[in-house]
């Protein structure tokens, strides 16, 4: 197998239902195509695949032994630095959010060098990940600290009737108005139209949300969707991107679950979560997109309220897995990547190192 068609799957919080998932994503015909190389601490997995009640047969390598060929089929990587005894279940911790920062790194660094061809990660904690690194602020600022891609990513919300963009997204509520340009509208359309392209749809149909009630009611509840909105999309549409808006956010994503739009663009975090999760809270998908793999993870948290009692829905982590590989696959069709050239035993090694200063992007 190439590096290409694999996926570089980061165990995420391991306070949380992240083990579990990993597990069970393992055991999963669908999930598991047999191009897993799994990022983590071995111990984790196990107390994972108990809480599940699963019995995992899996190839376990050390740091020592990844420089030759790797095995075919999926197999973990053990980094050793999450240790079970220290790290309880139900909570975030000190342990808990530095084994995920590190273990986030070392699935980047992997795909980055080639060693992988999307890279998909159980739910993290930022609260947790910032006790293991304070600077830590999302996954889009961590991904650009840590390989220094030619542009910024933007994260998207999928679900198969319709998918989410967002033009600002972890920032304040208080900023967003200030926040939206038509640029930054403009720009975020043109983004999501090469994505969607790139994941097969020929001409996506894109609804943008309006930022006040009503879509400012003729400018008696706000100027920004007339002299802001409104011209960005017109800008996009004479780029022939299908574009239509603002219309009210109270009704776009009920037109676009009807069929009139693949894709909803929203202004700021919650508009557009919320209804997603309402749609498909336990199918939908966060893809981090706009850099030279897709980065993908189910769309829901850490769920510490039911870690180590195995009924976490594996559905969105499923989906999540599943899309990551249909989008390396794509990549892959359109663009043969070389060789690996650094040993992979280096990244991880790095990713690992607590003595490097990964300054967080802003």
């Amino acid at each position: 197998m190439t590096g290409s068609l694999r996926v570089a799957m980061a165990i995420g919080d391991a306070g949380g239902i992240g083990p579990e998932l990993a597990a069970k994503v393992l055991a999963d015909a669908q999930a598991n195509a047999g191009d897993l190389m799994i990022l983590g601490d071995r111990r984790i997995l196990e107390r994972g695949a108990a809480d599940a009640g699963i019995t995992l047969d899996l190839p376990v390598l050390g740091l020592d032994a990844i420089d030759g060929d790797l095995p075919a089929g999926s197999f973990m990587i053990d980094l050793g630095n999450c240790d079970p005894e220290t790290t309880p279940q139900g909570e975030g911790s000190l342990n808990s959010g530095l084994a995920s920062v590190q273990n986030f790194r070392a699935a980047l660094l992997a795909a980055d060098a080639g060693y992988a061809g999307a890279v998909f990660f159980t739910p993290f904690n930022k609260s947790a990940m910032r006790l293991g690194q304070p600077d830590y602020v999302d996954e889009i600022g961590f991904i650009d600290a840590t390989i220094h891609p030619r542009e910024s990513g933007r994260e998207f919300n999928v679900l198969d009737e319709v998918w989410n963009a967002r033009v600002t997204s972890h920032i304040p509520l208080s900023e967003v108005a200030s926040r939206i340009t038509e640029e930054r509208i403009f720009d975020s359309l043109r983004l999501t139209d090469k994505v969607m392209r790139g994941a097969g749809y020929e001409r996506p149909r894109i609804g943008v949300a309006a930022l006040n009630p009503h879509a400012g009611d003729g400018r008696n509840f706000g100027t920004e969707d007339e002299d802001i909105i409104q011209p960005a999309v017109e800008r996009a549409a004479a780029m022939q991107i299908a574009a239509t808006g603002p219309i009210p956010s109270d009704t776009v994503f009920v037109r676009a679950t009807k069929g009139e739009f693949d894709a909803v663009m929203t202004m700021y975090h919650d508009q557009g979560q919320i209804a997603m999760k309402l749609i498909g809270f336990d199918r939908g998908v966060t893809l981090i997109a706009n850099y030279p793999f897709p980065i993908v993870t189910p769309a829901h948290g850490s769920a510490y309220d039911i870690a180590g009692r195995g009924i976490a829905d594996l559905g969105a982590t499923r989906n999540a897995v599943m899309l990551g590989r249909r989008l390396a696959a794509l990549e892959e069709r359109a663009e043969q990547g070389e060789a690996p050239q650094v040993p992979l035993s280096q990244l991880v090694r790095k990713a690992l190192d607590t003595s490097v200063t990964w300054a967080t992007a802003s």
